[in-house]
């Protein structure tokens, strides 16, 4: 008996020691937009280097869902969930000596932090994946000047590790953040020494993460609970967003905007913008795909002020968005069109949370009236 209490006591110890390790760990995110995989991986050795000290614990995210094999995969992050962490690495394509274009969406959504200065005084350092190199400094300056904008601590690679690279081919090292040259197809990319010096400015990010965990974390979840979270109030929620609902679309035939039977509202919506369809046409044909996005969120900003017609101005109202269905002006072999849709769906769930998330259905179609990009079906549950 005697020995058994002690073997539990020994078990009890390791396990609050382990938990207490655990926690003295900094936990930082490597948040990626990739393309083709390049950017995804230099953030597998820039992981790789900040786990390397035993002190610290990284976790690879991307801003948007992949239908990239080798990345449809890896977890979506949430703009509300960067103020969890002790330190954010932000991966990205060079685009024309620019961030990419889905990580340049990703951070225009954190406004709000802005506002609560959710993520002053955190660490983070940058990395990015270029073509043939050109404008990867112009790239990594407006990297850091949108995060210098939140107050973090920018975090640069400096020289380390050059002394050790391969002068004889190109490489993607800059004291700013490691890049890769991935249009030079003469040698595997990243390199070896990218690789190398990846892991070196994770290593590095780790040490400076620990260093200044916990001067931060306090003040900044307070910041993020906002009051109109706290009352769960969607109309304030709307304001303090920034979202800003059009006027309702009025029919263009014998119809009304929405029919409520029961507790359930329908509503159809298309792209209709300041009283004009917005990116009219057919995709691959006449608009692209961020333009289709584009009408997409405007399609679904309709949908909501509808809705807040029919509860009276009270979104509050709302118990459930049951059912989206999303109807895009595509060509005959395109497959995309849940990619589409998730612009609609996010919007969603960011105006409604939990009560946001509903039941989806899309597809194709040869024509859409009024020659509107994209047509929103919805269904909700109010009160």
């Amino acid at each position: 008996m005697k020995k058994l209490s002690t073997v539990f006591v020994l078990i009890l110890l390791l396990k609050i020691t382990t938990i207490m390790a655990q926690e003295n760990k900094a936990k930082i995110l490597v948040l990626i937009h990739s393309d083709n995989g390049g950017t995804y991986e230099l953030a597998k050795e820039i992981a790789s280097g900040i786990e390397s000290g035993k002190n610290a614990t990284a976790v690879i995210k991307q801003v948007k869902e992949s239908q990239n094999p080798k990345l449809k995969n890896i977890p979506v992050a949430s703009v509300d969930e960067l103020p969890s962490y002790d330190g954010i690495a932000f991966g990205s394509p060079v685009y024309f000596g620019n961030i990419s274009t889905g990580m340049s969406e990703f951070l225009s959504k954190t406004v709000n932090l802005w506002t609560n200065h959710a993520l002053e005084g955190m660490p983070a350092t940058v990395f990015m994946s270029a073509g043939s190199g050109a404008g990867k400094e112009l790239a990594l300056q407006a990297f850091w000047n949108s995060l210098a904008v939140h107050g973090m601590v920018l975090v640069s690679n400096g020289i380390r590790g050059t002394e050790n690279i391969n002068k004889a081919i190109p490489q993607g090292n800059t004291v700013l953040g490691v890049t890769s040259m991935a249009s030079l197809k003469d040698v595997e990319r990243p390199t070896k020494d990218e690789r190398a010096l990846a892991e070196l400015q994770g290593k590095n990010f780790a040490k400076t993460a620990l260093a200044l965990k916990g001067t931060f974390t306090r003040k900044m979840a307070a910041a993020v609970t906002t009051t109109a979270e706290k009352s769960g109030d969607i109309n304030a929620l709307l304001k303090q967003k920034k979202i800003s609902l059009p006027q309702v679309p009025q029919p263009a035939g014998n119809y009304k905007p929405y029919v409520r039977s029961g507790n359930l509202v329908f509503i159809n919506q298309v792209a209709l913008k300041d009283g004009k369809i917005l990116n009219p046409g057919k995709l691959g044909v006449d608009v692209n795909e961020q333009q289709v996005k584009e009408a997409t969120e405007a399609t679904m900003l309709n949908v909501i002020a509808v809705l807040k017609d029919a509860v009276g101005g009270d979104l509050n109202r709302v118990k459930q968005c049951v059912q989206l269905t999303g109807i895009f002006n595509t060509k005959d072999d395109y497959t995309k069109h849940a990619e589409l849709m998730n612009t609609a769906s996010n919007l969603t769930v960011e105006v409604f949370g939990e009560k946001g998330k509903h039941a989806r259905a899309t597809l194709g179609a040869a024509s859409i009236p009024v020659n509107s990009s994209v047509e929103i079906q919805a269904i909700f549950e109010i009160e």
